[in-house]
């Protein structure tokens, strides 16, 4: 899928658990389902810094472009070290690594670790990154007629508030793991969700996805998991654009509601 789908579906995720949540006796604080869904919109984005082309690759200038060849390059030689003989021959590494589950586990976990050894800093850096992601790709229109510059700045204002608001007591950033230490933990749980819903969205298109990587499926270990491919549609299509991007509205706004108790 494109950018602003997968931000979309990312931010409906979001507002999904937080309906569970709530549902769960465990419900959310509102800057906790505000924040988490704004974090997970960005980050549905980031599996796609394997590409050149893709929003992420572009959103922070030089930076994120080299750390776009770095990535490419690595997830190419994992592919190439851990393929089977059923796996096709490839030029370089997108749709692999960056699009698994395990990776999934590892960014969300790195970043729950980063938030709780590096301090608020960390915590900003954060939310930095992803309200930037957020901005390219749930505004992405106004985002690519504005300057670079004026989105990250928009990004780091976003993130000083939105720090601010949790930082108060009862806000949320000791939702879910209350214990002495532990505040902003969850941070990790929507950018986990983020890259399965991106990976997910991936695999209702064409190519599939390889989700399962390194389980291996029959003699391949990259199988690209899918819908049948009667059913599967190209990314950038009707499908996505007058189909999906409306439906994921919609499930983030009845569970948004939930989330707040408002149905």
């Amino acid at each position: 899928m494109m950018g602003p789908a997968h931000s979309l579906s990312g931010a409906a995720a979001w507002l999904g658990v937080g309906a569970a949540a709530a549902a769960a006796d465990r419900a959310m604080p509102w800057p906790v389902l505000v924040v988490g869904a704004l974090i997970c919109a960005g980050a549905a984005l980031a599996p796609d810094l394997d590409h050149k082309s893709a929003t992420i690759s572009r959103a922070f200038g030089p930076v994120s472009k080299a750390l776009c060849e770095i990535v490419d390059k690595l997830s190419y030689a994992v592919y190439k070290a851990t393929k089977k003989p059923g796996d096709p021959r490839r030029t370089g590494g997108h749709r692999t690594l960056t699009h698994t589950w395990l990776w999934a586990v590892m960014i969300g976990g790195g970043a729950s670790a980063l938030a709780i050894l590096g301090g608020r800093w960390a915590v900003l850096a954060l939310l930095f990154i992803h309200m930037v992601l957020a901005v390219e790709g749930l505004l992405w229109r106004a985002a690519r007629m504005s300057s670079d510059i004026l989105v990250w700045l928009l990004g780091a204002t976003s993130a000083w508030i939105l720090a601010g608001v949790l930082d108060k007591p009862g806000n949320g950033s000791d939702w879910l793991f209350s214990a002495p230490g532990q505040e902003y933990l969850w941070l990790g749980l929507p950018i986990l969700l983020g890259a399965l819903v991106h990976d997910i969205g991936d695999a209702l298109t064409v190519s599939g996805c390889p989700i399962l990587w390194p389980i291996p499926v029959g003699r391949k270990r990259w199988y690209p998991i899918g819908p049948p491919k009667a059913i599967r549609f190209r990314a950038g299509s009707w499908v996505e654009l007058k189909v999906l991007m409306p439906v994921f509205m919609l499930l983030g706004g009845v569970g948004g509601a939930a989330a707040l108790n408002v149905i």
